[in-house]
């Protein structure tokens, strides 16, 4: 019976099949799971770029509030809070999904800087570009005196006479090298060579290609461009540069310097302000009648055609210098003598009127008197209304109010002890306690820091404030996740704000906490009374 059986190899062949099936089995289960793996990290792939666009609409919708916020005028910003530290930047609602993960937000965010200039923890709002010193002003300042754009420089920390002189080197016009500087024979003979500007930058990176300056001088420790040291920072800072000027080098030169600062040049009503120098001066005597009184009329235009005298024109009582209160009967047709290099050559001096039909001149006794309670008065006024320079915007001007005591310390006539009255009475919100005397820069004058003759050296190099701005902005959502921040530069000095400077830095995080930026951990909806 033995030979009829089950042949001896057939459980073998069957046990071989269940094999086969649990490998089969197997090899579909992994690759299912590792399909199943390559869909969730795609999943979550597309979702995390989804995020990231997201978070950088949300950066943009914070550029776009903040170039409505400057179209409104000085006075609405002031009563909305101002722009340079109001909560009204931080964590704004952009889209509200119900849920933490699904609530998205920006703030504008900038680092707060103290009267010495260094840091001073963070505040919600926009830089003034008129704080930091304007490349092009360089050599504005070496036209009025010898290595005035030198001099500026030095006072940056950190800055040494070689790297100033390159600098000013690679900025004018021609090929001679200064004292201590290089031009084009030295980058020609670099590997690879290339030739200096000669003229204005394109940006303030541009500045590495400036011999001897290097990465860690222009833009310091501060690696992810949050304006303070972070902990992973801590030892590139360990080299930072502090010194006895009050500046340090957690930013680098790149916190102190631009190329975009300028002011509108307007009169209160929104309009050029009256060319003090136009040759037209029957024109010039009606605007300014319009605008001023006329008194002031008479006597600029007066002073126009004689420029500045020295006393009366003869020993009679009809001679004498009399007050200038208007009336008078100019004779239009004498030409101009002077041109004005500043609204402050009207101040403390007398002059002559000539008059249709009389063959002596009358004198004009002082008007605009060298006095500091009197300039208080009208200083402010003239200023709103005339000036020599009448080009839509002034580009270049450091702010005084606001700009660091190591800036103030490079001009020219302030000497250290001013910069420090300067910097104690100074305001740097300028939307805190907003003084209408120190909308210009003569507040210098007026108060008595600066006498008049330094004020006229200042005036082409200074302002009191500026309309050009700054602004970091971070597109964030409240449970965390990609981010997004932009740097942006706008020109406010325009009907139309526009948009001078974007650069995308969500490469270097996102750079705050999100405590700091705002936000709501909790779910409104799930939260209780």
């Amino acid at each position: 019976m033995s030979g009829y059986g089950r042949p001896p190899n057939l459980s073998l062949r069957r046990g071989a099949i269940l094999v086969v099936v649990l490998v089969v089995t197997s090899v579909l289960s992994l690759a299912a799971y590792t399909y199943s793996q390559l869909m969730l990290a795609e999943y979550e792939a597309a979702h995390l770029y989804g995020r990231r666009i997201q978070s950088s609409v949300l950066a943009e919708s914070g550029l776009s509030m903040v170039t409505e916020f400057l179209r409104e005028t000085y006075d609405s910003q002031l009563q909305f809070g101002g722009h340079y530290d109001n909560e009204r930047f931080r964590g704004q609602l952009v889209y509200d999904g119900g849920v933490p993960s699904e609530r998205g937000r920006f703030t504008v965010i900038a680092p707060r800087i103290d009267e010495e200039g260094r840091y001073a923890g963070l505040r919600f709002g926009l830089e003034d570009e008129s704080a930091r010193l304007n490349l092009q002003a360089l050599l504005i300042a070496d036209a009025q005196q010898e290595n005035g754009g030198r001099e500026l420089l030095m006072a940056l920390p950190g800055m040494t006479e070689t790297i100033a002189d390159a600098i000013m080197d690679w900025l004018d016009a021609d090929d001679e090298p200064r004292e201590f500087g290089v031009e084009a024979n030295y980058y020609s003979a670099l590997d690879p060579p290339y030739e200096p500007r000669n003229g204005p930058p394109e940006t303030v990176e541009e500045l590495l290609l400036v011999k001897d300056v290097t990465p860690e001088l222009l833009f310091g420790p501060d690696a992810n461009r949050n304006g303070m040291i972070d902990v992973s920072e801590t030892a590139l800072s360990a080299g930072a540069v502090v010194d006895d000027s009050g500046g340090d080098m957690t930013r680098g030169w790149s916190a102190y310097l631009t190329l975009h600062s300028a002011e509108k040049n307007l009169n209160p009503d929104g309009e050029p302000r009256i060319d003090l120098n136009q040759e037209d001066l029957e024109a010039l005597h009606a605007e300014l009648s319009e605008k001023l009184e006329p008194g002031w009329a008479d006597f600029i235009v007066a002073f126009r055609q004689s420029g500045p005298s020295s006393g009366s024109s003869g020993n009679s009582e009809e001679n004498k210098a009399q007050p200038s209160t208007g009336g008078l009967n100019l004779d239009f047709e004498k030409p101009a003598k002077v041109q004005l290099t500043t609204v402050l050559d009207l101040i403390g001096v007398k002059t002559e009127a000539t008059i249709q039909g009389e063959d002596e001149p009358v004198p004009l006794d002082v008007l605009f008197k060298d006095d500091i309670l009197a300039m208080g008065q009208y200083l402010p006024k003239l200023l709103d209304y005339a000036a020599v320079n009448t080009a839509e915007l002034i580009p270049g001007r450091l702010n005084v109010n606001q700009a660091p005591k190591a800036l103030l310390l490079g001009l020219p006539g302030l000497e250290p002890e001013m910069v420090s009255e300067i910097v104690l009475s100074g305001e740097l919100d300028p939307f805190i306690s907003y003084n209408p005397g120190r909308r210009y820069e003569t507040w210098l004058l007026t108060e008595g820091i600066v006498e008049l003759n330094q004020m006229k050296l200042l005036m082409p190099l200074i302002s009191s404030r500026g309309d050009v701005y700054r602004a970091q902005i971070v597109g964030y959502y409240d449970e965390g996740g990609p981010a997004a921040r932009i740097e942006a530069i706008i020109d406010g000095s325009r009907v139309n704000p526009r948009l001078v400077f974007w650069r995308d830095i969500s490469h270097l995080g996102r750079g705050y906490s999100l405590d700091t930026l705002g936000q709501t951990v909790v779910d409104d909806a799930m939260a209780g009374p």
